[in-house]
């Protein structure tokens, strides 16, 4: 069922979600994405450049985050506009169980032509990773 613009609110909450990291889904994401830099692989390298551990694709939580917004509308081309800030990595250890990115949304500004901007709040260990993170949503 669509969302129509005429039911929203400004302040009106989106599902929270938690998406799961680990790092076979940094390989699947590095084959998919053709990213492979070594901070998101090698745990050496990233010790050594300064990073607490591997790394996840900044464009992987971004990707993560966007995931509440779609999932909320139904239908990913309703997003018109999408931007973030990266502002903290998130580290993820091998030790199986990886790390956790949670996500929440909320209806910020109603715009014109039945669009709605959607700020969002990436966290990881209850720190923000992702900072400004913006999309703009065509309604039914």
């Amino acid at each position: 069922m669509a969302i129509g613009y005429d039911e929203i609110e400004v302040g009106t909450e989106l599902p929270a979600q938690s998406f799961p990291v680990t790092r076979a889904t940094l390989v699947q994401y590095a084959g998919a994405s053709g990213d492979f830099n070594p901070i998101h692989w090698n745990e050496k390298f990233a010790l050594e450049v300064g990073l607490p551990d591997v790394i996840a694709h900044g464009m992987f939580t971004m990707a993560e985050a966007i995931r509440v917004v779609t999932d909320w509308v139904g239908d990913p081309a309703a997003v018109v506009e999408y931007g973030v800030r990266f502002t903290r990595p998130v580290p993820v250890p091998n030790d199986g169980t990886g790390s956790v990115i949670e996500v929440t949304g909320k209806v910020a500004k109603l715009l014109d032509d039945r669009k709605v901007q959607v700020d969002l709040v990436a966290s990881y260990a209850g720190q923000k990773v992702l900072g400004m993170s913006r999309a703009v949503v065509r309604l039914a």
